[in-house]
């Protein structure tokens, strides 16, 4: 039942290699990214699980084809790509450790889910491995349980040996991307709980965000006013979509209206902080913003963020608009790259 979407360049976590590692806690995925003989290497996890009631038969059937589950109690965890699976088959939605970019407070599994993706990822450390793990910035209404969030990810960490430190998703891929500008420039994470916001002068955080419009908001959304579940909407998004206007498909016309709505709200809440700060540094040239995360990838994506960026009356002048080379992977080579400084 192991699915394409669990990568695993590496066969086993490289405790042996004692460099530091970059960790993408997200909504969607976990991400580890080390530096492996001079190269970044990914592994990452579904960040989701279904329960199943327990009994023995099930567990030695999940056992004997190297299923990812866990018994907790009366029941079995399935986690990651093997949940998806498994939800498809039985037509149901998967569960989600994290809600809107930190852990989910209506969901009494999903800090032990969380713990086991983790620990499956990245295994024990020896020796304090240093860690820079992703954390949503604040949002407009308040800190949104990240405190917590930090806290709990941050304690998982430190009983697997590692030495962990909290880095803002917006800045791991100013980190990740902005390298050839000296780190000044503007970086946007899309991922499915949230929307994570940055600019960065010389690798310094000037302003970030982070808004809960973002993927999970589109699936629902659409959901809402289709009929259909979100998981279809999410796994028609991610398999076919691109943001090019109406068409005859009510799920496609759903996607592009709430893709817009998630834009738009990003594009304004850019503006509006920067046009509000009130000791902006001088930026005597223009400067790069570049746009990551998976709710980013669908063709025309690119394109409909730009020319609303551009109609905004931008209170700062911007050289170039682009996509990062790899987006699922951006946040946490980005996290690996300040680990590594």
């Amino acid at each position: 039942m192991n699915d394409p979407q669990d990568h695993h360049f590496m066969t086993t976590p490289q405790t042996e290699n004692h460099s530091p590692i970059g960790l993408d806690v997200g909504s969607s995925r976990v991400v580890a990214a080390r530096s492996v003989d001079g190269k970044y290497k990914y592994e990452s996890l579904l960040n989701a699980f279904l329960t199943v009631p327990y009994s023995k038969l099930a567990a030695s059937l999940l056992d004997r084809d190297d299923v990812f589950h866990e018994v907790q109690g009366t029941d079995i965890l399935v986690i990651g790509a093997d949940a998806q699976a498994l939800a498809e088959v039985f037509h149901v939605p998967i569960r989600r450790p994290m809600l809107h970019g930190v852990i989910n407070p209506l969901e009494p599994h999903g800090l032990a889910v969380l713990k086991l993706i983790i620990g499956k990822l990245l295994g024990k450390s020896a020796d304090g491995q240093k860690i820079f793990f992703s954390v949503p910035a604040p949002g407009i209404a308040g800190d949104d349980g990240i405190p917590y969030h930090k806290a709990c990810i941050g304690q998982i960490l430190t009983e697997l040996g590692y030495a962990p430190k909290p880095f803002e998703e917006g800045l791991a891929v100013v980190f990740s991307e902005l390298d050839t500008s000296n780190f000044t420039g503007i970086g946007i994470s899309f991922g499915s709980g949230m929307c994570n916001a940055c600019l960065a002068l010389l690798s310094m955080p000037v302003i970030s965000f982070s808004v809960s419009k973002a993927g999970d908001f589109i699936d629902a959304q659409a959901a809402l006013v289709t009929g259909d579940l979100a998981d279809h909407i999410r796994l028609q998004k991610e398999r076919s979509f691109r943001l090019n206007g109406f068409t005859s498909d009510r799920i496609h016309n759903a996607l592009n209206v709430y893709y817009q709505d998630m834009i738009s709200t990003l594009v304004e809440t850019l503006r509006s902080h920067i046009a509000s700060a009130k000791r902006l540094p001088r930026m005597e040239k223009p400067i790069p913003l570049v746009l990551s995360g998976g709710t980013a990838i669908p063709k025309g994506f690119l394109e409909y963020f730009e020319t609303s960026l551009r109609s905004a009356d931008f209170p700062i002048r911007i050289s170039e608009i682009r996509l990062a080379a790899d987006p699922l992977n951006s946040t946490a080579r980005g996290a690996l790259m300040a680990a590594l400084c």
